[in-house]
């Protein structure tokens, strides 16, 4: 089980980099319905996306090194 959630940490983590770099700014739209307020933008640092994409990658080379479970215990 750990393998699995650090391999799926691992991988969007490895996502989200990538988007970062690929991404200048997402402009949000706000819900009209509730409150009047203007878009927000938002803009990854610089760092952001290598970051993310060495951490995931780091997580997810961890998580090879993680033994399988052994059944009858």
């Amino acid at each position: 089980m750990w393998r699995s959630f650090f391999l799926a940490i691992g991988a969007y983590c490895c996502l989200l980099g990538v988007e970062a770099l690929a991404v200048e700014k997402a402009v949000l739209k706000p819900n009209v319905s509730f409150r009047q307020s203007s878009w927000q933008e938002v803009v990854p640092a610089d760092w952001a996306g290598w970051g993310l994409l060495g951490g995931g990658a780091v997580v997810m080379l961890y998580s090879f090194t993680i033994p399988k479970r052994v059944n009858g215990g």
